[in-house]
């Protein structure tokens, strides 16, 4: 705690009140003293980086975002290192890839002992809090406040938070359920659907249309509450004193919008950082960036050592420390580049719907993008992306659309390895894995995701059949409730390196090491 304060005493020295005197080695040197700074984290729920007005979308109305995104620093090259809502936040939170977390599927929880920036920044001195989507547990490893949980659009609970302790800085994270389907919130009149330009990614027919206009219509919810937010601050005065962080989380639950894929669409995020006199406004970072870098920023903001926070659960080589690094020189211009490659993973068993495990593993640099299935003999299938109108409309069409069917299949049906060359293939439609003419990218990338793997404790298809087993209790008995109920017909058994098959769970997460 002394070193601690010492810390914070040496950082507040650089900023707020004028005309002290710190005395070293006999010398007066005028300093200013202010409190350490005030977070801000906005998570949007499911939205494609792309679908943004500041992000380049023509269509979609986010005027707050926009205001934000020129009072701060674009960072174009963020990304989450998972593809569903549960272990994005995790990692969002406690600066832990999702396998060494524990929290690697969806509807997950930490394993015992599990830390997140909410407990260091409560321990610091900083009231903690969360308005909102929650979908993190256990309780212990993230104590915060709850905020307005009835009632996510009223912020009069926000303002009190805020403005509580005028001398006690705060961390809030405010975790939007928007644009999460079923996109029925928000001006549903605000787009009509024959006017909208349907994105690359997506097939374009009626269904599609249809289902754009109530997604970008959250999008606009969304933005409004982006708006209460700013006007909020800036309405208590600390405006100037708040570091805020914006993410679009994960891709949408359009098939291709990204959500449960590693393509860009799905682990590309929209993000925004804005901190007045501090970050330069309109300004763009290309750094590779990964969501688990948020909470070493905001203790590196706080004045602690990221480096020597104790995150209570080891990697496989014996480190406590945070996967993340602060990339809050970054923010300042005193530092061009953080990360060579980032990572993700996706896993299926425990997913609404899924039929068999189907882990998908992903290494990016600021190039190419290395994606290995691990078990492409299985069929993808899960309720999100295979099943419902949307999909159905796209079969329809790929009767006539052989370009269409072949699309779809891959939904399904991917090879063992992927590899993308993004600067000429940015929808990633050209696999390149096996050609010669990028052996070496194909082995440095590999070679840099076995690496990875290796100290995050991943073994691949084992920790995806293991993944029930990291759920919350309440998705177990879900989980187990509706196997029961369903019991599918019994199928002629495929020879053991085809497919692969998710063990009964024996209950009770497996603690970190």
């Amino acid at each position: 705690m002394i070193e601690r304060g010492i810390r914070y005493g040496l950082m507040s020295l650089a900023v707020g009140l004028p005309g002290l005197c710190l005395a070293i080695n006999g010398a007066c040197l005028a300093t200013e003293v202010r409190r350490p700074p005030n977070f801000l984290l906005i998570v949007a729920d499911d939205a494609t980086w792309s679908d943004f007005g500041f992000t380049g979308n023509p269509d979609v109305q986010t005027p707050n975002l926009d205001r934000l995104a020129s009072q701060g620093m674009q960072l174009t090259r963020m990304f989450t290192p998972a593809t569903t809502c549960s272990p994005t936040r995790h990692a969002l939170y406690t600066g832990l890839f999702p396998v060494r977390s524990g929290a690697y599927p969806n509807h997950a929880q930490a394993r015992p002992g599990v830390r997140s920036m909410f407990g260091m920044l409560a321990d610091a001195g900083y009231r903690v809090a969360l308005q909102g989507k929650e979908h993190v547990a256990p309780r212990e490893s993230f104590p915060y406040e709850r905020v307005s949980p009835q009632n996510i659009d009223d912020f009069g609970p926000t303002r009190e938070f805020v403005t509580r302790d005028a001398a006690q800085p705060w961390l809030l994270v405010f975790a939007s359920r928007d644009p999460h389907g079923p996109h029925d919130r928000g001006p549903q009149d605000l787009h009509a659907p024959a006017t909208l330009h349907v994105p690359g990614h997506l097939h374009d027919n009626a269904e599609t249309r249809r289902q754009l206009a109530g997604y970008y219509a959250e999008l606009h919810q969304l933005d409004w509450q982006v708006g209460q937010l700013m006007a909020l601050i800036d309405d208590a005065g600390q405006a100037a004193d708040t570091l805020v962080i914006f993410v679009s989380e994960q891709g949408s639950s359009f098939p291709y919008g990204g959500k449960w894929s590693v393509y860009d669409t799905g682990i590309r995020a929209a993000s925004i950082a804005r901190w007045p006199n501090r970050i330069e406004a309109g300004t763009t970072s290309a750094a590779l960036l990964s969501y688990v870098d948020i909470p070493a920023t905001f203790l590196a903001a706080a004045g602690i050592d990221p480096a020597g926070a104790d995150t209570g659960c080891p990697d496989a080589n014996g480190s406590r420390a945070m996967d993340g690094r602060s990339f809050l020189e970054v923010l300042t211009w005193q530092q061009k580049n953080l990360r060579n490659v980032i990572f993700a993973q996706h896993t299926t068993v425990g997913i609404n719907g899924y039929s068999e495990p189907y882990p998908m593993r992903a290494v990016r640099d600021a190039r190419f993008k290395y994606i290995r299935n691990l078990a492409p003999g299985n069929e993808y299938a899960i309720n999100g992306i295979h099943r419902g109108k949307l999909i159905e409309s796209w079969r329809a069409d790929a009767k006539t659309d052989p370009t269409l069917a072949r699309r779809i299949e891959w939904l399904s049906r991917r090879p063992a390895e992927e590899l993308y060359d993004l600067e000429t293939d940015p929808l990633e439609t050209k696999n390149l894995a096996g050609g010669s003419a990028v052996d070496d990218v194909h082995r440095r990338l590999s070679a840099a995701l076995d690496e990875w793997m290796t100290q995050q404790g991943d073994e691949g298809l084992a920790t995806e059949l293991e993944a029930l087993d990291h759920q919350t209790d309440k998705r177990r008995a879900k989980q187990q409730e509706a196997a029961a109920r369903e019991k599918p017909a019994a199928e002629e058994p495929a020879a053991a390196d085809e497919k692969a098959t998710a063990a009964p769970w024996p209950g009770g997460v497996k603690a970190c090491g």
